[in-house]
């Protein structure tokens, strides 16, 4: 939630920047098409990214937020949609940081454990390496 001194702060010098530029691209007709077209683009780009990415190890869901963000430049259902995620990840992060440490403990070991079945599930699937098997083998050699 924001304080009143960050509502009312200025924004800093590379935003406006940022904002200036983009309110001269939209002042004409022609670079208002091309400026939804391709964040329109380069915002599909990325949450393809993400979501190819979330099965696997590493910050596939991360990938897909920045996506929206960058979609959130131009579309109005896309900062609504930004806006409800973070409320609600930080909702979540808050309920978590509140929990004893066994509880936090648990759900990060069941967490570990999801992870863990999906990069094993999508080598399986995708490589047909089983992670289980080589395991073994290598508990075999010693």
């Amino acid at each position: 939630m924001e304080t009143l001194e960050e509502a009312v702060r200025p924004a800093p010098a590379w935003r406006r920047r940022i904002t200036g530029t983009l309110d001269g691209i939209r002042a004409n007709p022609t670079g208002r098409i091309a400026l939804k077209i391709g964040i329109g683009v380069l915002g599909a780009i990325v949450v393809a990214v993400g979501i190819v990415a979330i099965p696997l190890p590493g910050p596939g869901w991360g990938i897909v937020i920045v996506g929206l963000a960058i979609w959130a430049i131009e579309f109005a259902w896309a900062r609504h949609l930004l806006h409800f995620t973070r409320k609600h990840v930080q909702a979540w992060t808050r309920w978590i940081m509140r929990q004893p440490w066994p509880l936090r403990s648990l759900l990060g070991l069941l967490c570990f454990v999801f992870v863990s079945a999906i990069v094993w599930l999508s080598l399986r699937l995708t490589l047909g390496i089983d992670l289980i098997q080589v395991g073994l083998n290598l508990l075999d050699r010693f």
